[in-house]
This record gives structure tokens, sequence and C-alpha cells, in this order.
């Protein structure tokens, strides 16, 4: 199929929809591309890369005019003129917002699959746009944030004087704020983080931050990896504990959007008038209104001292990686349509309990919801008596090898017992029964708790340093002596190696600062 990747030309916009790699992956699965010139220019492709890549660079005209159309930036109604009748386009649209674009698309008889709508499944994941744009929104929001504070995020301990880590406050740990999270601590700040979804607090502690928590039954876990409108008490609770944080922050970044709807407004005047001044906020929902009353999307406001960053365009100032996974997504989406099918040939299908969702129009007429997924089948119940398994016999040859090895140790361990002085028969024994006893200690331990519990119970070799100095030092020559200070050696660097261990995995769980 021949996919065209037209030029981004809204304000402020860097990136371009697919990269010389990206074109060189497609045209790999049988297909043909046609970039317009200049695309990537922004990005740091110029048009002869794409050439090299065996892409075609065309006109304005001929890009949009391919029958399959990739797009970053949701279309405007300009934009739908320019495409062929009965074309395919893959982009972000949101549709519920611009119903007028919907209809242009309609009225050209469109297929067009909305990227914001797919899934955010396991098989989904790879070509998840708004996942692999949020990750660069939400590090990208640290490193904005750091340059508007102005001072060092990480603690520091200089001749001239010391100072604390910044205080970081994340409202939100999806994608992106799970990414500000581990920018954040990466620099060494202090991270305190809130949502109201219970599920995502392991991942906020993994990356070493706080989790803000509520003495509330509520749960904002919407599905689909998205949260839900709140209850009024839950809400008032809510600011009441933002409030509590507002002065002792210096920088706070709010990720909160529900699909579909306006941000919610979590970071009002009065919190922002609590913060001390210089201190910073970095507003990730300012494209769908914000999180934060004083937000001014697209631009950088001020109210009693404190920064309000709006960016719109915060993943387009990391032009280069954004550009390199947003056309690896739908390298991987093209990848999956195509599936078992013939080089360069591809299924959108309503019936596509993975794609279905996402399609908006189906030659510009809107197509039924995908049906219900079948009930998963059920398991046989296992009859009441279950039938006896017959035990395995071994085989002749086995039994007496087994018999023989088994007569064999029983003649030895007699003939050693007859025969060995007392006292080495007495240590003989210890021995196996401390060796069994050992075995049977670790073997019955979690497999997670096997380095620390080796680490701290090897400084138990002390006691075979005790053992080996009192024998080296009879000052006699003899085995027994030269026994006892290789034991010395072996001992210490046993007893040395496992407090190493021990520290090296204390400090990967210490919190710094």
């Amino acid at each position: 199929m021949r996919i065209g990747a037209p030029a981004e030309r809204e304000d402020g916009e860097r990136r371009v929809v697919l990269t010389p790699e990206a074109c060189k992956k497609l045209i790999g699965l049988g297909h043909e591309v046609v970039v317009e010139e200049g695309a990537g220019a922004k990005a740091g492709h110029p048009d002869a890369a794409y050439v090299t890549a065996g892409a075609e660079v065309v006109d304005t005209a001929t890009a949009w005019g391919a029958p399959l159309v990739l797009r970053i930036n949701p279309l405007l109604v300009d934009d739908v003129a320019r495409l062929s009748e009965g074309a395919t386009v893959l982009g972000l649209l949101y549709g519920h917002a611009r119903p007028e674009v919907v209809e242009a698309l309609a009225a050209r008889k469109v297929t067009f699959l909305a990227l914001e709508r797919i899934p955010r499944s396991t098989i989904a994941q790879s070509f998840d746009v708004l996942s692999s744009m949020a990750n660069i929104a939400g590090y990208r929001a640290v490193i904005e944030a750091a340059a508007e504070l102005g001072t060092f995020l990480g603690p520091q301990m200089t001749a001239a004087g010391k100072k604390p880590p910044a205080r970081v406050l994340v409202i939100g740990a999806g994608v992106a704020g799970l990414a500000a999270i581990g920018a954040a601590r990466a620099l060494g700040a202090e991270v305190r983080a809130f949502d109201t979804r219970d599920a995502v607090k392991d991942e906020v502690s993994s990356l070493g931050a706080s989790f803000l928590e509520l003495d509330f039954e509520e749960t904002g876990d919407g599905g689909g990896g998205y949260a839900k409108v709140m209850s009024e008490a839950f809400i008032e609770a809510e600011m009441a504990l933002f409030l509590a944080q507002a002065p002792q922050v210096d920088i706070v970044i709010t990720t909160a959007l529900i699909p579909g709807r306006p941000a919610p407004r979590l970071w009002t005047t009065e919190h922002v008038e609590a913060m001390k001044p210089g201190s910073v906020v970095v507003d990730l929902a300012a494209i769908q209104g914000g999180n934060c009353d004083e937000t001014v999307p697209g631009e950088k406001a001020e109210h009693a001292g404190v920064k309000i960053l709006g960016y719109t365009d915060l993943v387009s100032r990391m032009a280069g990686d954004a550009s390199r996974f947003f056309a690896n997504n739908l390298v991987n989406l093209l990848k999956f349509a195509g599936k078992g099918l013939d080089p360069g040939e591809l299924a959108l299908s309503p019936e596509n309990t993975t794609l279905g969702p996402a399609l908006v129009l189906v030659d510009g007429v809107e197509p039924p919801p995908p049906p219900p997924a079948p009930p998963a089948p059920k398991r046989p119940e296992p009859p009441r008596h279950a039938p006896a398994v017959e035990p395995e016999v071994p085989a002749p040859q086995s039994r007496t090898r087994d018999a023989l090895l088994s007569l064999g140790a029983a003649l030895g361990l007699f003939a050693l017992g007859v025969n060995a002085p007392s006292e080495l028969v007495g240590h003989l024994t210890v021995f196996v029964l401390a060796c069994f006893v050992g075995w049977q200690v670790i073997w019955n331990v979690s497999p997670a708790l096997h380095t620390p519990l080796m680490a701290v119970t090897n400084a138990i070799s002390g006691i075979i340093l005790v053992g080996g100095m009192l024998q080296a030092g009879l000052g006699t020559t003899s085995w027994a002596t030269a026994l006892g200070g290789v034991a010395i050696l072996l001992a210490t660097i046993n007893v040395v190696g496992g407090f190493m261990v021990t520290q090296r995995m204390l400090a990967m769980f210490r919190k710094e600062g």
C-alpha cells in the first residue's frame, strides 16, 4: 500500500510522523512510502535521509493524496479537503471535541483509525502512542521545572555550605507521572506522589517516591489504565491534602486527564498562593484546559510569585526521540494489521478486538460497536473418582544399579566405623548432620531471599576462623596445622564477601537525602 507522510504544520510542532528508519521498515513490509519534502527537517531528518531509506520525497498534494495517510496532530477541516476520497488515515483525532472534523471525514468516505482510542492492553502496548508520548512529556516536565526553579534538585554538601534536596509533588501516577518521578529522583529530588488509584502505589514506591494517601474507602480506578471522576467528599479531602503540601514543595507536576472530558481542576488559586515564591507548577493537562486554575495553555504564567508552565509542546521539544517513538508505534501497528496477509496489505476491521474500538469511521460510516468478547470456555470438571495412576516401574538394570550403590555405601560406612578412630566417627557424624540440616534450611527459604540470607549467614564462618586459629596456633608442623591455616584464609574471604554483599544490597534500598 502507498503510505503518505505529510509534514506537521502546527505552531511549535517539530516532530515528523515517519523517520527514515521507520520508512525502511515499512518498505521491508511491502509498502511504498512517500514523504512530503522538508517534513523531517525540524526533527533532524533531511530529505536525503528518506531517499537513502528508499522513500520518495514528494510535494504536499502527493503526500496528502496517498491511499493511507499517517498523522500526528489532529486533522483540521482544511486538512480533510486534501485527502483523496475513500482514503484511510491513522492518527490522533479526539473526535468527541471536534464533531465538524468527523462530519467532513464522513463526507469524503474516509476510514479513520483514532490512535487515542486503541485499548491499553498487552497486545496493543507496542503501538500505544499515548504512552510513548506521555513518557517523554513527564521527563521533559522535570527538565523545564528545574530550569525555571534555578536551583539544584539534589542535595549539595560543599565547603560553601549545604543545600537540602528540592521537593517535588507529582499529581497523577500514570505513564507521564511515573516518568516525571523517575526523572526527578534521578536528579536527586525528594519526590512525593498522589494518585486516586491504589494500584499504582507499588510503582511509585519502587521509583523511590513517597506515596501520599487519604484515609478514604473510594478508589479511582476507571479501567483501561485511566482514573475516574471521584465523589465530592473525596475531592474535598484531596484538596485539603494538597493545601497542606503546597507550602512544603518546590515543584508541582500535574498530569490528571480523563478521556473525553475537560481536565479536572486539582491545583486551585488557593494552592498556588500557598506555595513559596519562586516555586514552579508544570501543568501537563494544559492541552485540555489544565489542572491548575492559573494555567494559560501554551504559555508561561505567574501568580503570587509562582511560575505556572502550561506548555503544550513539551513532547515536541524532544522532537528526535518523540518522532522515533511515534514512528515505531505506527510501524508496529501496521505490522499487526498486516499479520497473516500478503506483503503490503492491511486489514482494518471493526471485528478486530484490538483495532476495532479505534475505528471511528469505515468508508465514511460509523461502524457498529464490536461484539462482546465470547465467554471463556469452561474447564471440564475432573471425574469424581480419578483413575488410578500406575506407578512407574524402574527398569531391571536401574534396580540392580541402585541396589549395588546402596550396598557399597553401607559396606563403606561399616568399614569406616570399625577401623576409624572414635573421634573421627564423632566428627563425621556431626558433619553429616550439619550438612543435612543446613541443606534443609536453605532449601525451604524463598529464592528471593537467598542472596541476603547467604550474605548474613556467611558471617557465621567466624566460628571456623576461631577453630582454624586454635589449630594453627599449636606450633607444630602437621597436616592439621596446615589445614587450620587454609581454613583461616577461606573463612576470612567468606566473611568479608558476605558483609560486602550485604552492604551493597542494603544500599539499593537505602533512601538518599
